[in-house]
């Protein structure tokens, strides 16, 4: 049973009067998924972690709702579908690792179920964290499993290291029609304040494959997971944002499709 109810409202009141009365974009709201809620809050009551992790949903669902209800973009911060492999299940092998996903999926798919599917994003995640990143699961690997949420928005990340080069996994796997990806042009644990020209390049990549329409410029996670663990020092930060909206534009202009000439 959700029983936030009232400091839900408070967050969202306060968000929603800090954006002003005419905010220059589309905001959004994060909430955990059921699956990363259960790897922090273990489970101690529920005869399966199976029973448990719906019964997080089914609560969830509260919290999601009332984050839509309030005029925001919902984006479902899911870490348990990418860092999951190597931290919730890392002695299973990948199939096995597949079957657990998926059943994290469903769990997700179940708590946003009658929320428009255009008004909710989910967000991959590997890990916030300065280290190696050499288990983490391939994107190509997960993606299927993945593709098969009910929300149309895709957050992943594409411009750290080690998944940089991941775009051209949707050369291969066919992104369905309602989809929109939201990739990553930023990499949040590096304080390098990306030249807006690669920002823009890596756009264009995504573009290229699936077309601008279907591409939105995110960050790779956010820029502090935990209140006491911030890599990236605020100044820096707000500098790599205005990278992002810089290449955004810079690729925008050059997407641009070719005006038609008047006869």
């Amino acid at each position: 049973m959700y029983t936030g109810h009232a400091d839900m409202r408070t967050d969202l009141d306060n968000f929603r009067a800090a954006l002003g009365p005419d905010p220059a974009v589309e905001p959004f709201v994060n909430a955990a998924s059921p699956g990363v809620i259960a790897l922090y809050l273990p489970n101690a009551h529920y005869p399966t972690p199976d029973d448990y992790l719906f019964a997080i949903a089914d609560a969830m669902r509260e919290e999601y709702r009332a984050i839509v209800h309030a005029g925001f973009v919902l984006q479902v911060d899911a870490p348990d579908l990418a860092m999951g492999r190597h931290v919730m299940y890392p002695d299973l092998d990948l199939p096995g690792f597949l079957g657990r996903a998926e059943v994290h999926v469903e769990a997700i798919n179940h708590a946003v179920r009658g929320i428009d599917p255009e008004r909710v994003r989910v967000h991959l995640c590997y890990g916030n964290y300065q280290g190696p990143h050499h288990r983490d699961v391939e994107l190509r690997d997960i993606l299927p499993t993945v593709l098969r949420l009910h929300p149309h928005g895709l957050v992943f990340e594409a411009a750290n290291h080690r998944h940089g080069h991941e775009w051209r996994v949707f050369e291969d796997v066919a992104l369905p029609e309602e989809k929109v990806l939201l990739p990553g042009v930023i990499d949040t644990s590096s304080v390098y304040v990306e030249h807006p020209e690669l920002v823009a390049e890596r756009l264009a990549r995504f573009a290229s494959v699936v077309g601008r329409e279907r591409v939105i410029a995110a960050t790779d996670c956010g820029f502090a997971s935990f209140a006491s663990l911030r890599a990236v020092p605020t100044e820096l930060a707000w500098a790599k944002l205005a990278s992002i909206g810089g290449g955004a534009r810079i690729a925008s202009a050059a997407l641009r499709p070719a005006a038609t000439p008047v006869s």
